[in-house]
């Protein structure tokens, strides 16, 4: 994998790609930039007051130019929101300025992972695995379509899946 260009990690919500993420910087020697971080960071709060105050299509908004930014940059490990393929500009940038790494997870693991998470404001809802499938059906070919790579999340290690993405 030629290293001039950004990796990006996309998935749904949980599906590991700021814990992957960092760990596969470190093995690199990349930088590792979080998105949903950097919008904290450059938005004062938290994604969750976030969402309550300005709605998702604010933010949204904040995570495309933050994604237009950062895929001009210099190569880094990049977690995207789980979301940020729902805008075709963003799934143009990805694809086309750097290396796309599809971390795919069932709905049933995320739920399972995710179930007791407080932070994520999509999720606070009633029925969080009703959520899940919806975004699942909704974004699944999303990622599918705009990766260069897909990697099964399910039970490996971080370790391996770091393993198995930098072998690709």
């Amino acid at each position: 994998m030629s290293l001039i260009a950004p990796v990006f990690l996309i998935g749904l919500p949980g599906s590991g790609k700021s814990t992957i993420g960092r760990q596969l910087a470190r093995r690199l020697g990349l930088p590792f930039v979080d998105v949903d971080h950097a919008i904290e960071a450059r938005s004062g709060c938290s994604i969750r007051a976030f969402f309550e105050r300005e709605g998702e299509a604010a933010f949204r908004d904040i995570e495309a130019a933050l994604i237009d930014e950062i895929s001009a940059g210099e190569a880094a490990v990049v977690s995207t929101g789980g979301g940020s393929v729902l805008r075709p500009e963003n799934r143009t940038r990805l694809h086309e300025r750097g290396h796309v790494v599809y971390l795919r997870s069932s709905p049933e693991e995320l739920y399972r992972r995710l179930r007791h998470d407080r932070h994520r404001p999509l999720l606070q809802v009633d029925d969080p695995m009703a959520k899940l499938l919806e975004m699942h059906t909704q974004r699944h070919n999303l990622f599918a379509q705009k990766s260069q790579l897909t990697i099964d999340t399910g039970r490996p290690s971080v370790a391996t899946l770091v393993n198995m993405i930098v072998m690709q």
